[in-house]
């Protein structure tokens, strides 16, 4: 949903319809060999390998109920599938499942599998596969695993009992045959299809192992064991360097065209050089063209380009309060025990260090323009999004000086840096993650702005994502503001997994009732399935975070593919260039 998690826009391939050479076109004798040349080379091919390009190595957690960052998606997309899809316009569409039906009340959704599916090592899937999947998610001990993903089922039927441990009957989901499964919700619920749309893992493989034995379980960590339902399987790895796929011939749908997609970890700064001599073929998920780049791609002859808006942004988080040691130790997100941070937990000085930078500079600068400063962190593809109901935060460093001084963060010995309201040297340090060059390079300039309002600053040495991943999900108690990108779920605008206070993803560790009820009141029925009612309960909430701001999402970039023109049949979601795999192929 960063740098780090899972996406979605709109898509503008100019450029992708072939041009006609005039000289080909003189006689009529030339035309029909002219047609039939063409339709010969537009017939799909069998056979062929691609290779893509990341920046960053996966943390290489090939689970998805355990897996937590967007390079791990580049293996998963091709590997597993959910119940549903989706299409252009973000409406949910068969996947595994072939159909389904929903209670009058909206507490129930059954769906009819799709039959003849079966896994990479060749067992059936069917629903026990489903209800196991959920199961697990729901297990007490997930979190405390490292599991992030229960948004898709606390608002299952008896999720609380069951993860509590009140209970050991899981009511949630339930198999009715081999190939019919029915969703049980405690109350109607606006978002069943989304919840419902989950990756499937296969009960075959994980349904005797502990659930706190699943993050270290040869098939989620792997090459060659990692077993899902898709197009693709992950068949080999070079830790951290190359990650291969291999086709599913058996695949349901139908057997990919592609015999092997590649990905190679490389340095950005090498990636235009390999697409250019035909070394790699696209460079897609997560982080795409670097927008300084973007003409010197689109001068290549044989590469072609898709550039869509973003379905998601950069923020720099401000860590208000922390977590304490035996939290973080047993895995606990309790709220009511966390400790503030003392700086950052003043608003002011939150709002001050928001007039500080000039984000349109950055995107103006950094991106080239191929991007927007956005000021809600809902997508903006989507029809919750309200910019009008935020804060703009315009750059105005006079602003934010008033509003430091207001807080009582004055240079008291004219050292040109401010203390603390207790007369203490204030130093704020920023955090960052290595791999995205816009990123780092974005980092020093922040830290420039906020020296320039005197703010003294640590800009820290990068870490390597999968390291700072764990710094931050950890609560390193010293951290003030960090540097992230997210990549958000198309299912529905919903935030809470992300802003909600006890969310797992909530890495500020933002607590704002204020916040939380207006996102408790946009999911309640009946009134949430008026989406005006959900929309005006988002515009609401949008003010509250912009107010109150836990984050200052710094800009929306434009995502940028580029891919070799032999590469064919992409059809990139809005969320997702990784879309379709099986109809690519390779005209040599």
């Amino acid at each position: 949903m960063l740098g780090l998690f899972l996406a979605a826009c709109s898509s503008d391939s100019s450029g992708d319809e072939p041009e006609e050479d005039p000289e080909e076109t003189e006689t009529d004798q030339e035309e029909p060999a002219e047609e039939e040349e063409e339709a010969a080379s537009d017939e799909p091919q069998m056979g062929g390998t691609i290779t893509g390009a990341m920046d960053t190595a996966p943390a290489g957690m090939f689970n998805p109920i355990f897996y937590e960052e967007a390079y791990e998606t580049n293996i998963l997309d091709f590997t597993h599938e959910a119940l549903l899809s989706q299409n252009q316009n973000l409406e949910f569409e068969p996947g595994l499942a072939s159909d389904w039906e929903m209670s009058d009340d909206q507490t129930e959704v059954t769906f009819t599998l799709e039959e003849g599916v079966t896994w990479h090592d060749g067992e059936p899937f069917t629903a026990d596969d489903v209800v196991y999947t959920y199961k697990a998610i729901s297990s007490p001990g997930y979190i405390e695993a490292g599991g992030v993903r229960t948004e898709y089922v606390i608002r299952l039927l008896g999720y609380e009992e069951f993860n509590s441990g009140e209970t050991e009957e899981f009511e949630g989901v339930v198999a009715e045959d081999d190939h019919t499964v029915t969703f049980k919700f405690a109350e109607p619920n606006v978002t069943a299809l989304k919840d419902a749309s989950f990756p499937i893992i296969p009960e075959h493989i994980f349904g005797d192992v502990p659930i706190d034995e699943i993050p270290e379980h040869p098939a989620s960590l792997n090459a060659g064991e990692v077993i899902g339902t898709g197009p693709f399987q992950f068949t080999e790895m070079l830790d951290r360097e190359q990650y291969v796929l291999e086709k599913n011939p058996d695949y349901w749908q139908s057997e990919p065209y592609l015999d092997r997609i590649v990905w190679r970890v490389v340095e950005q700064s090498v990636m235009l050089g390999l697409l250019e001599n035909g070394e790699i073929d696209f460079i897609a998920e997560p982080n795409g063209v670097p927008a300084a780049d973007f003409e010197t791609v689109e001068g290549f002859d044989h590469v072609e380009i898709i550039e869509q808006t973003d379905f998601g942004y950069q923020l720099m988080g401000f860590k208000i309060n922390h977590r304490t040691d035996a939290d973080v130790e047993s895995g606990t997100i309790e709220p009511d025990n966390w400790v503030p941070n003392e700086d950052m937990s003043e608003q002011l000085v939150r709002q001050a260090m928001a007039y500080a930078i000039d984000r349109q500079a950055i995107v103006d600068n950094l991106l080239h323009g191929h991007g927007s400063v956005i000021n809600a962190p809902i997508a903006q593809q989507f029809w919750a999004y309200d910019e009008s109901a935020t804060t703009a935060y315009e750059y105005d460093p006079e602003q934010a000086k008033a509003l430091l001084d207001e807080a009582g963060y004055v240079d008291t010995n004219d050292d040109g840096f401010r203390e603390t309201p207790d007369g203490e040297e204030w130093v704020v340090n920023l955090n960052y993650p290595t791999g995205n060059q816009l990123r780092e390079d974005s980092a020093p300039i922040l830290g420039q702005f906020l020296e320039d309002v005197g703010i003294q600053m640590d800009v820290r040495q990068p870490k390597e994502m999968t390291a700072y991943v764990e710094d931050l999900t950890n609560d390193n108690s010293d951290w003030d503001l960090y540097l992230l990108g997210w990549s958000l779920g198309s299912g529905d605008p919903d935030p809470s997994g992300l802003w909600k206070s006890d969310a797992a993803y909530n890495y500020g560790r933002w607590n704002n009732p204020e916040s939380d009820q207006l996102l408790q009141e946009a999911m309640q029925a009946p009134e949430a399935f008026e989406q005006e009612y959900r929309a005006e309960k988002y515009s609401e909430w949008q003010g509250v975070f912009s107010e109150d701001l836990p984050a200052l999402l710094l800009y929306a970039q434009n995502k940028i593919y580029g891919f070799n023109e032999r590469l064919n049949g992409v059809d990139p979601m809005p969320y997702s260039f990784n879309n379709d795999p099986h109809l690519w192929w390779v005209s040599e």
